[in-house]
């Protein structure tokens, strides 16, 4: 799952002058966040997001659903870490060099994002995206849009993620 710049729904106008969306809104809820790559923990569903290279073998940051304190989703990153990956310590990937741990782990923020999915359930159409789902920042007021806590594994890049960082006019708040 990619989470790139902050997005805005792309639409098309049907035969009848109605407006839709280009892709398919997904809700998340509890059935069938397994099958879209969370895991529960505590009551919070927690995934991991990629930068979208290709060679990324663990997530650069974790979201969870709703607004949850920064204490909450780093407990549910280890777990993902722990569950996924077979690795409990968050601060390094699994293989580093112990000795060379990250000594801070970055803040988590309060922020929106869409879940799109490509509306090829008929037939493929041989994009990058067919017959998958990825989350996109948007503004909160985006249709669709839910309530998220993201946040950077502390051994990635610090721009890898690429989540909405509230100092730069991002549309986002720093979690409690």
């Amino acid at each position: 799952m990619t989470a790139p710049v902050l997005y805005e729904i792309e639409t098309s106008e049907g035969d009848d002058g109605t407006m839709h969306p280009a892709e398919q809104l997904w809700t998340p809820c509890a059935d069938g966040t397994a099958d879209h790559g969370f895991i529960a923990h505590q009551g919070l569903l927690v995934a991991g997001i990629d930068s979208g290279a290709d060679d990324d073998l663990y997530p650069v940051g974790f979201l969870v659903l709703g607004h949850q304190r920064w204490a909450d989703i780093i407990e549910a990153a280890a777990a993902y870490m722990s569950r996924v990956h077979g690795w409990r310590n968050l601060h390094l990937y699994p293989g580093d060099d112990p000795a060379v741990l990250i000594p801070r782990i970055p803040r988590a923020v309060h922020t929106h994002g869409v879940f799109l999915r490509h509306p090829h359930q008929g037939y493929s159409c041989g994009c990058e995206w067919d017959e998958t789902w990825r989350m996109v920042w948007a503004p909160a007021t985006e249709p669709g849009a839910v309530p998220i806590t993201a946040m950077r594994h502390p051994a990635a890049q610090t721009a890898a993620a690429g989540i909405p960082n509230p100092d730069e006019g991002a549309p986002a708040v720093w979690a409690a």
